[in-house]
């Protein structure tokens, strides 16, 4: 935990002075290089931009400090705005993509763990190998021209049609258009929005899923092997209960350490997946942001993502020391 402090502000540092010395001007780009020089000079004054370097790196840590990541240079809107409301969209699909994840990563690790060095297990570890290596755009697009185009399963892009949308938008409780739907007992659009959702969450989740694969099926192989494993099948207890009571169950201590650490993945992940399917997120508002060269608006979002990530990891840290008593007392 005394680690966390120096981390977040090194962090903070890093994300300051990459975005200062990016090159192009955040304040020419966002009012699209046609105002006369006044009044750049004037946005620019507004903004902090004409401030020595130390006094703005002064402020950009206080309001992070006190929960103010800046103002969108070129929307009238805040960071924090921003992060309420594509972060919410972004929380969704990162949280269902999770759910494949670990779904379609357990089972197969468990099923091919347990049948070592059979046909089963080589195509388990080279789908596991394959969804990982693979560029998760060219997932994404692959699907739509399965199930969209070809098949007319799903919707293509989007958070929910434009009419559920404005009704979600209506009534918004959390800004997360699937449980906004199911708390309003709307359940068309709550079945628009699942539909939506599969092809994002299952391309991000098949991103993540070859790690846990691999772990799970190496985990289980090891506990396998042991001598309480080999007692419960000596007492006649079925294999099956064996390998998911006993086994399972015991191989399950490092793969809570590595979900923490696929946040970062995921995050990363998220950007391209949103990007792919025209998802409303925080990912695809980042894009936006680089494209028009507000730095002020991607400090934010970069500085959040850290934030996360760091969170994330030190919660994984606490609960790896409740499961595991050896890292207690180590």
């Amino acid at each position: 935990m005394l680690l966390v402090v120096p981390m977040v502000w090194i962090l903070l540092t890093v994300v300051f002075i990459l975005m200062r010395v990016a090159p192009g001007d955040p304040v020419q780009a966002a009012l699209g290089g046609r105002e006369p020089q006044s009044v750049i000079a004037e946005k620019r004054h507004e903004l902090g931009f004409d401030k020595p370097i130390l006094v703005q790196y002064g402020h950009y840590i206080g309001g992070v400090l006190h929960g103010d990541f800046g103002k969108v240079t070129s929307e009238n809107r805040t960071v924090t705005n921003v992060i309420t409301h594509e972060g919410a969209a972004t929380l969704e699909l990162s949280l269902a993509a999770m759910l494949v994840a670990l779904v379609l990563g357990l089972s197969i690790g468990v099923l091919i763990g347990r049948f070592r060095d059979t046909p089963l297990d080589v195509a388990g570890r080279l789908f596991g190998i394959l969804t990982y290596a693979a560029p998760v755009f060219w997932i994404g697009i692959l699907f739509q021209l399965l199930f969209v185009a070809k098949l007319g399963w799903l919707p293509s892009s989007g958070q929910a049609d434009t009419l559920q949308e404005i009704d979600l938008s209506q009534h918004a409780h959390t800004n997360i258009d699937l449980l906004d739907a199911a708390i309003n007992g709307s359940w068309g659009d709550f079945t628009n929005v699942f539909q939506h959702l599969i092809l994002p969450a299952l391309t991000l989740g098949l991103l993540l899923c070859g790690v846990f694969i691999r772990l799970v099926r190496v985990n289980i192989i090891q506990t396998l092997k042991n001598d309480y494993i080999e007692a419960a099948r000596a007492r006649g207890i079925r294999e099956s209960r064996v390998v998911l009571r006993h086994g399972f169950r015991n191989a399950l201590v490092p793969v809570v350490t590595v979900v923490g650490l696929q946040a970062a993945l995921l995050m990363s992940g998220a950007v391209l997946t949103e990007t792919t399917f025209s998802w409303p997120g925080i990912g695809r508002a980042l894009i936006n942001y680089l494209n028009q060269r507000d730095y002020v608006a991607v400090q934010g979002i970069v500085t959040v993502f850290a934030l996360i990530v760091v969170a994330i990891s030190l919660v994984i840290d606490v609960v790896t020391a409740l499961i595991d008593p050896r890292v207690r007392y180590s």
